[in-house]
């Protein structure tokens, strides 16, 4: 069985790329197909591995400003030469899907989402454009071309899996397709409840309503963009006055600084260990955005620490309220901050929250997703 994967494009570090890299090592013999790799901003993994690019590459500042090329990114998709191999996995959050591949050939996509700025979130997406008045008046026109592609693109797909039940509802809603649910994989292996974190979670949270007797700290981080909603926990804690630890960089980073008080302190970006550490040591983790799945919760909780989460999107399938976490239902700092002044932190036991997040290994992954390339392999191929 020979096995392609294809990718979107190579030109950040997230989610995606960490399910791609993961595939990468289950099958370390296939190739990659992506429309662009920047190997400046992309993974260092990536530099090891077999990556092929489409024509977009030799375009002038393809690798960099790859959203100018857009109205051309579905054509430069369908222009991978797949006819060698059996089985194609993509690796969709946007255009990957539409690839072509021959009759015997088994495509299974592994959709992150369907294309955000072609379905739920194309509103907003043209609204936020920082293009001049004249070229964004004709992205409307193109993105309801692009929007006819990927919808005829999904019906390419002979087997969709989705990373949470979240998106197999929006693969159904916009696809009409089904989809089976594999959870992205989160590298668990150095992430522990440690003796600190304990020691912390057993600290009383007031005294009173004496908020100088809680010595511990809140934590909230990654990348600072305005969809993810850092301000509600920076506003929430302009009022609570305790302490909050932000860590990440982002467009956002210097109008959230601008926005906090003394009390809150903002790291920049941090190692992976030190990550660790700030996760391992908080009194709980804060997440008030809406993600499709969300890593950085399930990291939290394998540190042991509950998250306090915005009620809403992959939070709600993998936080279980009371034992792991909690959740406020207004995205907004006053439900955020209420749910913290009435949470209980001492109730929460760090071994029982990490023992929940082994849910979500890496290895589980894995052993998942063999099983179902076989499975659709054996299948299809008949």
């Amino acid at each position: 069985m020979k096995i392609a994967l294809v990718h979107d494009h190579l030109t950040q570090h997230g989610g995606a790329e960490n399910v791609l890299l993961v595939f990468q090592e289950i099958w370390p013999e296939a190739p990659t197909f992506t429309l662009v790799y920047n190997p400046e901003t992309a993974h260092p993994s990536f530099q090891d591995r077999d990556i092929r690019t489409s024509w977009l590459q030799r375009m002038p500042f393809a690798s960099q400003r790859y959203q100018w090329y857009l109205p051309l990114m579905a054509t430069a998709t369908e222009s991978y030469d797949l006819r060698e191999y059996d089985v194609v996995i993509s690796s969709a959050s946007a255009l990957a899907k539409g690839i072509i591949t021959q009759p015997h050939t088994v495509h299974i996509c592994y959709c992150h989402t369907p294309t955000r700025y072609l379905w739920t979130d194309t509103h907003s997406y043209v609204r936020e454009l920082r293009y001049p008045r004249l070229v964004k008046a004709f992205i409307p026109r193109l993105l309801t071309q692009l929007r006819m592609w990927d919808r005829l693109a999904a019906e390419r797909v002979d087997s969709f899996i989705a990373n949470s039940h979240v998106i197999k509802r929006r693969i159904e809603k916009y696809y009409r397709r089904s989809a089976e649910v594999i959870y992205p994989p989160v590298d668990l292996s150095s992430l522990a409840p440690s003796a600190a974190g304990a020691a912390i979670s057993k600290h009383p949270f007031f005294s009173g309503n004496d908020q100088d007797s809680f010595n511990g700290f809140f934590l909230v981080g990654g990348r600072l963009v305005y969809y993810k909603r850092f301000d509600i926990a920076i506003r929430a804690f302009n009022k609570l006055g305790m302490r909050l630890k932000v860590f990440g960089d982002g467009p956002e980073f210097v109008n959230l600084k601008n926005m906090a008080k003394q009390n809150i302190e903002f790291l920049g970006k941090v190692s992976e260990s030190e990550k660790i550490r700030l996760m391992q040591s908080c009194t709980a983790f804060l997440y008030p955005h809406e993600e499709d799945f969300g890593i950085t919760a399930i990291e939290a909780m394998a540190c042991g620490r509950p998250v306090v989460a915005f009620r809403a999107g992959g939070a709600t399938e993998t936080i279980v309220e009371g034992k792991t976490g909690v959740f406020f239902d207004d995205q907004d700092w006053e439900a955020l901050a209420d749910t913290i002044i009435r949470t209980d932190f001492t109730a929460f036991q760090p071994d029982v929250i990490h023992k929940h997040a082994r849910r979500f290994s890496k290895e589980r992954f894995k052993e998942q997703m063999r099983a179902f390339v076989e499975q659709e392999w054996e299948r299809l191929r008949k």
